[in-house]
């Protein structure tokens, strides 16, 4: 190919001119490939910090310090008379017992300010552990026991290494006698880090080492059990007549509008919505996962209503041709091959919007589930509190040993997360059709 001739002189052949062109797209097509794998790189390289901060500060609330202390269970402090009444034994002094166990083991502390430190090294709760025992078990009384007590929260965050022991005394919770007192205890084989049973199975608590997610956990689930009784009926049959039966005016347009615009509208206006509505107007109790579900149903009702859509037009036209060529109606062709066909991708939204749900605190706040509860609820209607916000909570409590139980917690609820997440999609892939 020649070259083609100007005044200024020759130009560019037309296939070198192609082929510079060619190489300069190419080039910015690397450069735009480099750069989404930069972002996406970016993008994990952030969650991967999030994930191994949450790791790094919350694997050890899943273990708790215990000591070993060996108790007398004297008959004259824990029940007097020898009458093995239950009123008696469940009143009687089990700190005294602790005590005296600590005064054995360290039998030269006597001045009253050591006293109280000595006596701090064990949680105060340790004595339910005590109780219990003895009304499982009264013929117990008289003996002395090797039991391993529950440590308080400070000479836990020691063992766990998360006080500084080097730094000045005034800066830590931890006395330098109670660090030699620890130390001591430990050398003999009496300090270990055994299973945080109380976290798994307790409610709320002042005490860090008494304070637990199974309260919260059971209030989560009375409320995505209202959730999903409510939301999924009412938006899979939305989701039909909007798609099957509506006939195609302004009204129905209007009504997907304002759908698909509720799927965006922020959860605290829901918020709002249910403590006017469902406490002030129709007075149901505050705190209650029964209030809480209704809330969770108004926010997840606009997503599972899109997915349903979504799903019932994925169907194809000829599965609804065919059954009405054969003689069934409307609703025949609806319940009996439309709706198990778009079943599967029903399910993956209303999951989905679960999850949703679940990881929610704003609306919950808004109607009271924020206060401080202790009891498992046993119903809906009970006070209880929620996974998100008891994260909340606990995040805003001023103990180092909180720090580790809010990121036990988000492990937790990143864990229901995911294994909800999870559940679509296999449901997904188990059910799902493609045309």
């Amino acid at each position: 190919m020649s070259d083609v001739g100007t005044p200024n002189g020759p130009v560019q052949p037309t296939r070198a001119r192609v082929a510079e062109g060619l190489a300069r797209r190419y080039r910015r097509e690397r450069q735009f490939r480099l750069l989404g794998l930069a972002a996406l790189l970016f993008g994990l390289g952030f969650l991967a910090v999030f994930f191994v901060t949450l790791i790094v500060n919350g694997h050890s609330a899943f273990v708790q310090t215990r000591i070993l202390l060996d108790v007398e269970l004297d008959p004259a402090t824990i029940d007097p008379d020898g009458r093995r009444d239950s009123i008696a034994l469940e009143t009687a002094n089990y700190q005294a017992l602790i005590r005296d166990a600590l005064h054995r083991r360290f039998p030269g502390v006597t001045e009253r300010r050591d006293v109280r430190e000595l006596y701090a090294l064990v949680s105060p709760a340790a004595d339910l552990e005590i109780r219990r025992l003895v009304l499982d078990d009264p013929g117990v009384i008289g003996q002395t026991r090797s039991l391993w007590l529950l440590a308080d929260d400070d000479v836990d965050m020691l063992v766990k290494g998360r006080i500084d022991r080097e730094g000045p005394e005034a800066g830590r919770r931890l006395s330098d006698q109670q660090i030699r007192w620890v130390d001591a205890l430990d050398a003999d084989g009496r300090v270990e880090l055994k299973l945080n049973r109380y976290f798994f199975t307790s409610g709320d608590s002042r005490d860090p080492e008494l304070a637990g997610i199974w309260s919260a956990t059971v209030g989560s689930f009375f409320m995505l059990l209202v959730t999903l009784l409510l939301s999924f009926p009412l938006g899979v049959a939305t989701a039909v007549y909007l798609e099957e039966f509506a006939p195609r005016n302004r009204w129905t347009d209007l009504i997907e509008v304002n759908i698909n615009n509720l799927a965006a509208v922020p959860s605290i206006v829901f918020g709002l919505l249910g403590l006017a509505l469902f406490i002030n107007v129709f007075g149901l109790p505050r705190s209650a996962p029964l209030v809480g579900g209704l809330v969770l149903t108004l926010m997840t009702l606009p997503v599972i209503i899109i997915a349903s859509r979504a799903a019932l037009k994925a169907v194809p036209p000829s599965i609804r041709d065919a059954a009405l060529g054969v003689g069934a109606s409307k609703m025949q062709v609806v319940l009996h091959h439309v709706l198990p066909l778009a079943l599967p991708g029903m399910l993956t939204g209303t999951i989905i919007g679960m999850a949703r749900a679940l990881g929610e605190s704003a609306p919950l706040l808004m109607i009271g589930m924020v206060a401080f509860i202790v009891d498992v609820p046993e119903s809906p209607l009970d006070p209880s509190s929620a996974l998100p916000v008891q994260i909340f909570l606990w995040a805003d409590s001023p103990e180092r040993a909180f720090v580790e139980r809010t990121s036990a917690a988000i492990l937790v609820l990143l864990a229901f997360l995911v294994l909800m997440n999870g559940v679509a999609i296999l449901l997904r892939k188990r059910f799902e059709r493609r045309w």
